[in-house]
């Protein structure tokens, strides 16, 4: 079986597994005197309340003959209201009655109970993986926000396995680098921690809407004049975002701040995106030489910015 249908296998396995727990998930439970689509409309415009039957529709991917039956039945069931819009007499408003804001209450409470009942089976540990699963599907299939919240942090407990961990497998997927980059990557990793107070290192961490993405460490060299920017990291989500641009904006001028004369940092001829950045901060090619790499015979490079 080739890589495409492995995946598409993966895809539709996971289907079936989240079909069987539709149930606990979603709001609606499948034992309610509701059904699933009248949940969610009750569920819809308890968090809009009033709104538009257009918004409704697009919103829940209603037709609108079935959208139109759906709510002549929860207003018969005196649920909801129906009005002619104040602003546009062509668009209906709706929106919950007492009675309908009752039957949200009972719903929402059962919905809280089942997915309570669903995380409990799981550990700390657990829970946290399950959630950020969720997240991450939500992020790259869901509708994106336009500008997602940049913030940079100094790195925590945690922070510094993850930057070992996604640069070894960021590079072994995108250029086939083996494991002694990610060998180099934890050492450098491990002189920063064993230097921690040192007041003149410092590291951040990039998070785009509370997911991290990005890392960058400012570390001084053996004569105490020259910083060293080392360890920038992009994920693939990050890219073209101006994250890169962000971090070593950040690390130069905290170098600069410091009262060091210069800042070096060394990469590789094929990292084309890194380099550009690099250029565009002031960075200048100092030296390149021919290196074994990691996997196979690489240009390193030396760039360096007087501050």
């Amino acid at each position: 079986m080739n890589r495409s249908a492995d995946r598409v296998a993966t895809v539709r396995a996971f289907n079936r597994l989240y079909t069987g727990v539709i149930g606990v998930l979603d709001e609606g439970p499948a034992d309610a005197e509701y059904s699933l689509s009248e949940a969610r409309v009750i569920f819809e415009l308890a968090q809009q309340d009033p709104t538009q039957v257009t918004d409704l529709r697009k919103r829940l991917d209603l037709d609108a003959g079935y959208a139109s039956r759906l709510l002549a039945r929860l207003e018969g069931r005196g649920l909801l209201t129906r009005e002619r819009s104040e602003e546009d007499a062509r668009r209906q408003v709706i929106r919950l009655t007492e009675n309908g804001q009752r039957a949200f209450a009972v719903l929402d409470e059962r919905s809280v109970g089942r997915i309570g009942s669903l995380l409990g089976r799981f550990g700390e540990d657990e829970q946290e993986r399950l959630l950020g699963a969720m997240g991450t599907i939500t992020s790259l299939v869901g509708e994106r926000a336009p500008d997602p919240t940049l913030v940079l942090r100094p790195p925590r407990p945690g922070d510094f396995g993850w930057v070992v961990h996604r640069h070894g497998a960021l590079y072994s997927r995108e250029y086939g680098w083996d494991e002694r980059f990610e060998a180099l990557v934890a050492r450098v990793v491990a002189d920063y921690v064993d230097n921690r107070g040192e007041p003149r290192q410092a590291g951040w961490i990039a998070e785009l809407d509370g997911e991290r993405v990005g890392s960058i460490f400012c570390m001084p060299a053996e004569d105490g004049k020259t910083a060293k920017l080392r360890m920038l990291l992009l994920e693939p989500a990050a890219r073209g975002r101006g994250v890169g641009k962000r971090l070593v904006t950040e690390c130069v001028e905290f170098a600069r701040a410091s009262g060091y004369a210069a800042m070096e940092l060394w990469t590789v001829s094929l990292l084309d995106a890194a380099r550009a950045v690099y250029e565009k901060a002031g960075f200048r090619l100092a030296s390149e030489e021919t290196i074994p790499g990691f996997g196979y015979e690489l240009t390193g490079q030396t760039w360096r910015l007087e501050l």
